[in-house]
């Protein structure tokens, strides 16, 4: 793999104040309001909360329980990803295009002409990239960006947002990508946020809420950053 992960800048306080994730509706649902700037986000995550607009509601903000998690060692090759790995079709970076990414997981999908990726969603998370704290795994075949996903790291936490795939298995092999640099610079806790049979099919498991919020205490308390490993 190859690229340039940013170290994280320092942001500020933000304006807000979270309500308890423990205290989320059935749905998840924590909040609305507040605002997208670098350091609401990163008080979200570091809370358990992260956005996702419904209904053209661009401020909604979710806790789900249970919640879906990719053990960094607990990751599930199959004998034909192996076979798409061993051949080497794909080539792998870290930050190299982390906007294509997005644009690319913003992409409506076949069977829903809408996405939750809005221009707001979208211009945030470029914020967080240039600050370090948000950083992308890009799958290219022949030249082209063929998959990739994005997310925000924080410590010993790696929070994954979306990915996206224009070839058979480059998402798959982005999530591999993912768990392997995960495991090489210590990060703890890979969070998918909610279960799929896609994600399970890769080894995601499932965690009640209490357990997720005590595994996220501990990593991003941790000395641990997406560009340099332990500190």
């Amino acid at each position: 793999m190859v690229g340039q992960p940013r170290r994280p800048a320092p942001v500020g306080r933000s304006r807000f104040q979270f309500p308890d994730p423990r205290d989320a509706d059935a749905d998840g649902l924590v909040a609305t309001g507040g605002d997208l700037e670098p350091p609401t986000l990163l008080a979200a995550y570091r809370q358990g909360v992260f956005p996702w607009p419904i209904d053209g509601i661009d401020l909604v903000w979710w806790s789900p329980d249970p919640r879906a998690v990719l053990p960094p060692h607990g990751m599930h090759v199959s004998r034909s990803l192996a076979r798409t790995l061993r051949r080497g079709r794909f080539r792998v970076t870290i930050d190299a295009a982390f906007d294509d990414v997005v644009a690319g997981c913003a992409e409506p999908r076949d069977d829903d002409d809408d996405t939750w990726i809005t221009p707001a969603i979208r211009n945030a998370y470029a914020r967080l990239h240039a600050l370090g704290w948000a950083h992308s795994v890009e799958v290219w075949a022949d030249g082209k960006l063929a998959g990739g996903l994005y997310g925000v790291s924080i410590g010993a936490l790696f929070a994954a947002e979306s990915m996206f795939h224009r070839a058979t298995d480059a998402s798959k092999v982005a999530l591999v990508a993912l768990a392997q640099h995960a495991r090489a610079v210590g990060v703890q806790l890979v969070d998918v946020q909610m279960p799929t049979p896609h994600l399970a099919s890769m080894g995601a498991v499932t965690m009640s809420r209490d357990d997720y919020l005590k595994a996220l205490a501990r990593a991003v308390a941790s000395r641990v950053d997406f560009a340099g490993g332990r500190r």
